[in-house]
């Protein structure tokens, strides 16, 4: 069945997502350093980080907010340390730029433009990038965020909200991913057909059931195969 539109995971996929997240990390204890050094001193980085993979455990009701997530430990850390009022805005702002302020893989422009020249695209992700800060929101017809859906991938009804965004049958969308269970195990759960980003060649992991239809090393591999199988 022809491809009339595609999916796209967003970290890891079209750029390397840890290096932007360190950056994040040191910008905010930068800030905390100068304007807090208390606060900075009782919660390090590797503080901070445990504290949030603590809030995301027990609040299993936010596993599809990352903001919210980062948020409240935020204004944990400052309460524990006597402060009511949290600079929770400010300190956000200093984050989100920093996370945003990503390096795309020297394959994701060229292959986005080729693509979005012929198909709608709609990225899909369970992060909170900033596909306008980032500069390449020019190529997506639709933004799906697990934030604002209330469901976060792998769950089948969010590749579903994204078919229903772009008008197409899921059978005729191909979600592109790099995470085995989170983007092809849950589109292939959903109707889609898949294409897992594969940058490191690592063996499928049989345990998520079928292969992906797509088994590529980069963006450039995905255009050549669309524009080979649907060509005029």
């Amino acid at each position: 069945m022809q491809i009339l539109a595609l999916t796209l995971d967003l970290d890891d996929t079209l750029w390397p997502v840890l290096p932007a997240l360190e950056r994040a990390d040191l910008a905010v204890d930068a800030w905390l350093q100068q304007h807090y050094p208390d606060v900075a001193r009782a919660w390090p980085i590797a503080a901070m980080r445990a504290l949030r993979a603590q809030v995301a455990a027990e609040r299993l009701d936010l596993a599809h907010d990352f903001t919210t997530q980062r948020q409240l430990t935020l204004q944990h850390v400052f309460a524990s340390c006597g402060i009511a009022a949290a600079p929770v805005d400010a300190l956000w702002e200093i984050y989100f730029a920093a996370r945003n302020s990503v390096e795309l893989y020297p394959d994701t422009l060229p292959a986005l433009q080729r693509i979005a020249a012929r198909w709608p695209l709609a990225s899909l992700t369970n992060g909170n990038a900033d596909l306008e800060r980032i500069g390449i929101h020019t190529h997506f017809a639709h933004h799906i965020c697990a934030r604002d859906s209330g469901m976060a991938k792998p769950d089948p009804r969010i590749f579903l909200a994204a078919a229903e965004r772009l008008g197409v049958a899921p059978a005729q969308i191909l979600h592109v991913g790099d995470d085995p269970l989170m983007d092809v195990a849950g589109a292939r759960d959903a109707g889609l057909r898949t294409a897992w980003i594969n940058r490191a060649a690592e063996p499928w992991p049989l345990e998520l059931g079928p292969a992906p239809e797509l088994d590529l090393r980069d963006m450039s591999a995905l255009a050549d195969w669309l524009e080979a199988q649907h060509s005029p």
